[in-house]
């Protein structure tokens, strides 16, 4: 792995790592720097080689670390041709919101040739979260993990690991994906399907031709691994397996959970999870399959291939003449298996210990229902599209389909100039019921709209999202900016507000920043609205975002100093 552009090998990021870890230890809330360089950089891969953007010329990127409470500042230049920003997926950004990144939402877009210095503070997180482009598809190949480490003399609730290192999933395109995207929007179809999934960028020996570029964890026995699991996949949630080793997770989205040991994982795009690998307790002659591959209940293409990385023992007689020893692999669910995920869902539970408390809204001020699913737009008149007979895939929340403005919308509420730019009407509930996961209506068409939903200061919400089977029923992770939730209930079919509620889990549900919507079904989540400024929603899976599968909440500001947006800093980009 000798090119610019290959990954850091398994040893080498174990032993940044171990580096960083020690340059973080015994230091109290300090502020870190990054230099982050966007450029364009000649990858390989599947034999075939293309230009794509990067950050610092590392595919993935670099690691941010930070312990909780440090202050971060990253100055991002942009040498692309692209426009661009940076968003820190799950990162509170409390009262600071103008460094949120999501493209016309917090801010305009870096343009070519300009900066932006990011600044925020990590307050009262610690695990794995990390940081993509914003805008359009570029986050396919500019991400990567952002590690944040407990404060110093501050230990995990769970015995420490011997090593730790990140495990970033991937999906990789031998074409532009730029142009796969720009393609789709224009004919209304669905988009070209990737060619590959990646494990920390590279795709493994299941593919043609990558077998050199395969991700391999190099183990000793005995010996406990955390392995910081993040998916940064555009469109696909995965399932996670290692042949003959079980994991124990103990964090999701950079919150402790009640440890439970599974043999598979679920993690949907945009989610992260921190799991714990125990290597058996002598060389056992043989390697291990790590495989990733899609869940899905879509109706139309998707990649339906494997990543494979090895999992490879420490040989202790290494010139002992063993030529090469077996391999094992997993038994993977099927593609389509609901029950497993749901399954696995039922499992997370948050630690609720004294330490790490989990902060319920127990009453609630504000109830929304949302419709989250697909539709249609129709075909220009005399025009040919490849959307579901002859019309345009669309995506919408409450059948509205959001339409990006031109200026930032977290500039236009802070300067009192939102006419033109955005309503402040989205619906609390869809303005026409229909049986949501039934026979779908005739009119699967949706609107369009730039709407945010205006929340108080200090508000105690709850959300339930209902998936439908307009154009079939499929699972939608769904990501809030600015905030971490607690899951407090899901099912299957159509959400039951008499009944169901009853049965929601307020001591220690699982608290997270991005949560799948269950195919036919519905999830509910509560949070507190305490961080003035807009914050974008939307599904993590890119096609579904592109269709319009997004929406904003805007929190005003509260009646103290404290609770107050503060002004935007001089350097906020320009549209």
């Amino acid at each position: 792995m000798a090119a610019a552009s290959s990954p850091l090998p398994c040893c080498l990021l174990v032993v940044a790592a171990a580096m960083m870890l020690c340059t973080l230890q015994g230091a109290g809330a300090v502020t870190r720097q990054y230099q982050f360089d966007v450029q364009t950089t000649s990858v390989t891969r599947l034999c075939s080689t293309k230009s794509v953007v990067t950050v610092n010329g590392q595919y993935p990127g670099p690691t941010l670390f930070a312990r909780e409470g440090d202050h971060v500042e990253v100055n991002v230049v942009n040498h692309s041709p692209y426009n661009m920003s940076i968003h820190w997926h799950g990162i509170r950004q409390l009262r600071s919101g103008w460094a949120d990144g999501p493209s016309y939402i917090t801010q305009c877009p870096i343009q070519p040739g300009a900066s932006y210095v990011y600044k925020f503070t990590v307050t009262g997180q610690r695990g794995t979260l990390w940081w993509h482009a914003h805008i359009s598809w570029l986050r396919a190949t500019v991400h990567g993990p952002i590690v944040i480490l407990p404060p110093a003399g501050v230990g995990y609730p769970f015995p420490a690991p011997n090593e730790e290192v990140p495990v970033m999933f991937g999906e990789w395109w031998t074409n532009d994906t730029e142009a796969v995207i720009s393609q789709a929007l224009q004919t209304g179809g669905g988009p070209n399907i990737s060619d590959a999934y990646t494990i920390n960028g590279l795709p493994g020996p299941l593919y043609n031709c990558s077998a050199q570029d395969t991700f391999k964890l190099k183990v000793k026995p005995g010996k406990t691994y955390m392995l910081r699991l993040i998916n940064a996949a555009l469109n696909d949630e995965l399932f996670f397996s290692i042949a003959n080793h079980t994991l124990t997770v103990v964090d999701v989205d950079a919150v402790y959970v009640k440890p439970f040991t599974v043999e598979t994982l679920i993690i949907a795009p945009g989610q992260t999870s921190n799991v714990l690998l125990t290597a058996k307790p002598t060389y056992p002659g043989a390697s291990y399959y790590m495989l990733a591959r899609p869940y899905t209940t879509t109706q139309g293409t998707f990649d339906n291939t494997t990543v494979a990385g090895v999992l490879e023992y420490e040989d202790p007689c290494p010139t002992g003449g063993r030529k090469s020893v077996p391999i094992f692999a997993p038994t993977l669910p099927q593609i389509n298996d609901t029950n497993a995920v749901s399954n696995f869902t039922a499992k997370l539970r948050s630690l609720a210990s004294a330490e790490y408390p989990a902060a319920v809204p127990q009453v609630v001020d504000h109830r929304f229902f949302f419709t989250v699913g697909l539709g249609t737009h129709p075909c220009a008149v005399n025009g040919t599209c490849q959307g579901p007979n002859g019309s345009r895939f669309a995506a919408s929340i409450n059948n509205i389909s959001f339409v990006l403005p031109t200026t930032a919308l977290l500039q236009s509420h802070f300067t009192g100039k939102s006419n033109g730019v955005y309503a402040s009407n989205f619906p609390y509930y869809p303005l026409q019921p229909f049986n949501y996961t039934g026979t779908p209506p005739n009119n699967t068409n949706v609107m369009n709209g730039t709407k945010v939903l205006v929340l108080p200061y200090g508000a105690n919400v709850e959300l339930v999202m209902q998936d439908t089977s307009i154009l079939g029923a499929e699972s939608h992770p769904l990501h809030l900016h600015g905030f971490n939730f607690f899951v407090v209930g899901q099912g299957f079919g159509n959400f039951d507000a008499f009944n169901d509620p009853a049965k929601f889990n307020l001591v220690d549900p699982v608290e997270r920043n991005t949560v799948g919507v269950p195919a036919g079904g519905w999830v509910a989540i509560r949070f507190y609205a305490d961080n003035p400024g807009v914050w974008f929603m939307h599904c993590h899976l890119e096609v579904h975002m592109s269709w319009g599968l997004k929406m904003a909440w805007l929190v005003q500001d509260g009646s103290r100093p404290d609770q107050k947006l503060p002004p935007p800093p001089l350097d906020l980009p320009k549209c």
